[in-house]
């Protein structure tokens, strides 16, 4: 696909057939060596743990095309230290941070065709996956395993970008447990989030909104993103054992202090959004998405946060810091961008 057959500005948040992804192999208690691969399907035994017993994990994060010409590709350290976490969490071969970048690195310059042109609105979407591959009938973890990185061309992740949107409270599903999965990238947490999102999207909302499982009182997440609300010159979000740490959440908690903002992890009881001046949805994929109000159908309550439907002005200056800084056009203080020439 040439380049110039790209309509950048009108990108979906959709998969596009890319050039290269490349590939790792873990046989016989080690990790091989680095493959670079242009098919886009696997060969896989139909019996590999990913398929029966949801050994699978994944990542998310995203290169940009900067006005000085150069790639910036944001927080990959982070992402390699959030996957060694899963592997933790569900017993798979952790694997190096130095591995994880130099791959991450490789698939992004062999595909650098396909990196939005700057102030595009869009950016290359990285999605590293590491699966079982090793076939077992019982449940335990697989001897084999796979970890493959691809990329693609993405759009802004809600239609309209950066404007503020009315979310759901989902009051009969859960996402995940208190001492569950909810702190890994696994799909099954993915999975589990379905018809909630489609019983949001039915009822004519952006995205679904979860409270913590076991009491049914405070807010964990919206959707498949960490929850931030803002008041008295303070960041809030909430403290869970079930919640994904976003690294977007974590990196607006910094810039939050950098502009002098008080940074509160917490419990945050649901009927606290009455006091909420702003409110949004953050994660890599949307970066932020601002909360225009969050209807608790079964309470017969709606919380109005943005009177007006626009984003805030606290939002909008970390939304606008953090672009910033993964597109080069500030300076990147706290080493989070790799750049390649």
């Amino acid at each position: 696909m040439a380049e110039n057959n790209i309509d950048w500005a009108n990108l979906s948040f959709g998969y596009m057939p890319t050039d290269y992804n490349v590939r790792c192999y873990y046989r016989n208690g080690a990790w091989g060596e680095m493959e670079i691969c242009s098919e886009a399907t696997i060969n896989m035994h139909m019996a590999a743990t990913c398929l029966h017993y949801g050994q699978e994990a994944f990542e998310g994060l995203k290169a940009f095309r900067c006005k000085d010409g150069k790639i910036r590709i944001f927080r990959m350290e982070a992402n390699a230290e959030r996957l060694q976490s899963t592997c933790r969490g569900i017993m798979m071969p952790e694997l190096p941070t130095e591995k994880f970048c130099e791959m991450i690195k490789t698939v992004v310059k062999k595909n650098e065709r396909f990196i939005p042109p700057y102030e595009s609105g869009a950016s290359l979407y990285i999605r590293p996956l590491l699966i079982g591959t090793g076939a077992q009938v019982g449940v335990r973890p697989a001897n084999e395993y796979l970890f493959v990185v691809f990329v693609t061309p993405v759009g802004p992740y809600f239609k309209g970008g950066f404007s503020a949107n009315p979310y759901v409270v989902i009051r009969e599903f859960d996402r995940s447990a208190p001492l569950g999965t909810g702190v890994y990238k696994v799909g099954g947490n993915y999975a589990a989030s379905l018809r909630a999102n489609k019983k949001a999207h039915d009822l004519g909302y952006s995205c679904e909104f979860y409270l913590d499982a076991k009491e049914k009182k405070y807010i964990d997440e919206a959707g498949a993103a960490n929850f931030f609300g803002i008041k008295n010159n303070t960041y809030i979000t909430p403290e869970s054992s079930s919640i994904l740490p976003s690294i977007t959440n974590r990196s607006l908690m910094q810039l939050a202090e950098d502009l002098g903002m008080k940074v509160e992890r917490r419990q945050i009881p649901i009927e606290e959004l009455e006091t909420m001046e702003e409110a949004g949805a953050c994660g890599t994929a949307a970066v932020i998405s601002p909360i225009a109000r969050i209807d608790d159908l079964e309470m017969n309550k709606s919380y109005v946060i943005s009177k007006d439907g626009k984003p805030g002005p606290i939002s909008k200056k970390l939304y606008d810091k953090l672009r910033a800084i993964q597109y080069g056009d500030e300076p990147d203080t706290h080493g989070w961008v790799t750049v390649i020439d």
